[in-house]
C-alpha cells in the first residue's frame, strides 16, 4: 500500500507531533490545517488549508487528490468543547470526509477517538466491553461517529482503526490545562491554585501517543484500541513531581478551585495496545514531565 497519507488536524496538539513522526517513518504527508500553523518543514510534507465544515470544498479536494490512507484528527477543541453544539457538525463533517475518501480510492483510515466516549462511572475502560455512554455531547458525538464509521468501513472493505486516546500532556498543550499551568506558575514563582487533586487519571506523554498512533496505523489491528498507559496516577503526584523538577518553594493551594470532574478514577486497559499492536511507552512520567518543564522554561524565558 502507498505511504502517502492525508492527515487532518495537522496543526493541532497531537497533529504537530504526528506529522513529524509520519515523515520520519518514510511517509509522504499531506496535512490539513485551518487555524494554526505547522512549524515543521520537510520535502515530504505538504500543508494545505481547508475548512472541513465546508462539505463542497472537502469533496473537491478529495476528488482532485485521491488518497489511499487517511488519519482524521481534526475536531473542535476550544472552550466548552465537551458541551458545545458544534460537536454534531463535526460528526457530519467526519462522515462527509469518509464518504468522499471511500469514493476516491480510500483503503485505510484511522480516526482519533476519545476516552470521553466511555461511561465514566465504570472507572476502568476496556474496548468492546465498557459501555460508550458518556454524559457529554462530545463523548456521545464521538461514539456515534465510531459506530457509523465502523459499519460503513466494514461494508465497503476499508481498513478501520479507531485510536481511543486517553489523557495526554506535552509541548504546545493549552496553557490553562493542569500541567502547563502548574509548570509555568512554579517557574515564575507564583502561588499554584489547584483542585484537591485527589483524582486518579491515565496519562501518556505526547511523543508516546504519536508513536502509538503510527504503530497502530501500520499494524493489522482493526477496530478500537485504547491509547493509554494503563497506569492510574493521582493528580497530586503530578503536581508534586513538577514541584521537584522546578525546585519550587512557594505555595501550592490545594482545593483553591473545584475539581474539574467528579469521577475518582479514570484508567484504561492497555492490553490490546501492548499485545496486539505490540507497542509500549518509551517515556516514564518523570521523563515526560522533565522535557515539558524544560520546554516551558524556554517558552517563558526563565
Amino acid at each position: 500500500m502507498s505511504k502517502r497519507v492525508l492527515i487532518t488536524g495537522a496543526s493541532g496538539f497531537i497533529g504537530k507531533q504526528l506529522v513529524k513522526d509520519l515523515v520520519l517513518n518514510g511517509y509522504d504527508v499531506v496535512g490539513i490545517n485551518f487555524q494554526n500553523q505547522v512549524d515543521f518543514r520537510h520535502n515530504n510534507l505538504k500543508i494545505v488549508t481547508l475548512d472541513l465544515l465546508d462539505f463542497a470544498a472537502v469533496k473537491d479536494f478529495i476528488q482532485s487528490n485521491r488518497f489511499e490512507n487517511l488519519i482524521h484528527l481534526a475536531w473542535y477543541g476550544d472552550k466548552k468543547c465537551h458541551s458545545h453544539n458544534i460537536n454534531i457538525e463535526w460528526v457530519g463533517a467526519s462522515l462527509n470526509l469518509l464518504k468522499y475518501f471511500k469514493e476516491n480510492s480510500g483503503k485505510k483510515i484511522l480516526f482519533a477517538g476519545s476516552i470521553s466516549e466511555y461511561d465514566f462511572e465504570y472507572g476502568y475502560f476496556k474496548e468492546d466491553l465498557t459501555p460508550l455512554d458518556n454524559k457529554s455531547l462530545y463523548g456521545q458525538s464521538k461514539a456515534a461517529l465510531f459506530n457509523v464509521a465502523r459499519t460503513y468501513c466494514g461494508q465497503n472493505e476499508i481498513d478501520f482503526k479507531w485510536a481511543r486516546i486517553f489523557n495526554l500532556y506535552g509541548q504546545f498543550e493549552r496553557p490553562e490545562r493542569l500541567m502547563p499551568y502548574v509548570i509555568t506558575s512554579m517557574l515564575k514563582g507564583e502561588d499554584v491554585k489547584v483542585s484537591p487533586c485527589t483524582k486518579y487519571q491515565d496519562y501518556l506523554y505526547l511523543k508516546d501517543v504519536s508513536k502509538a498512533i503510527v504503530k497502530f496505523f501500520e499494524s493489522d489491528v482493526q477496530g478500537a484500541v485504547n491509547i493509554c498507559s494503563g497506569e492510574p496516577v493521582q493528580l497530586k503526584t503530578i503536581v508534586e513531581k513538577i514541584k521537584e523538577l522546578t525546585n519550587f518553594s512557594g505555595n501550592i493551594l490545594y482545593g483553591a478551585i473545584p475539581a474539574g470532574f467528579e469521577d475518582p478514577v479514570v484508567v484504561g486497559n492497555c492490553l490490546k495496545l501492548k499485545n496486539e499492536v505490540k507497542w509500549t511507552p518509551e517515556y516514564s512520567l518523570d521523563d515526560g514531565l522533565t522535557e515539558c518543564v524544560e520546554w516551558w522554561r524556554g517558552q517563558i524565558n526563565v
